[in-house]
């Protein structure tokens, strides 16, 4: 599995790094069908709270991609609200397989 962390007009330091890729790799565990992982990082204007924005893309096969986009006032809590709206959408994919 590939994950590409991409930071839009900053350095993202090496502890962010590590958060990101311990927590989507917790997610990996449970779902071993993700191949490739895309985590965008910006800061929106203006710099106010609530301006840190987490983009997380996966890649499923067979399925289509998933995307989840959250803002929160850290980047870690911008990732972890993220996953978990990934997590929903794998569960409910999951689920709808099954029932065929």
């Amino acid at each position: 599995m590939d994950i590409n962390i991409k930071s839009i007009h900053f350095d993202a330091t090496e502890n962010l790094k590590d958060f990101i890729n311990k927590k989507v790799n917790r997610l990996a565990r449970r779902y071993e069908n993700i191949n490739n992982v895309e985590v965008t990082l910006n800061v929106i204007k203006p710099e106010t709270s609530m301006n840190k924005e987490a983009g997380i893309l996966i890649s499923v096969p067979p399925r289509e991609d998933i995307f989840a986009s959250k803002i929160a006032d850290t980047f870690e809590e911008a990732v972890d609200l993220s996953l978990e709206a990934l997590e929903k959408q794998l569960e409910r994919q999951k689920g709808k397989e099954t029932n065929r």
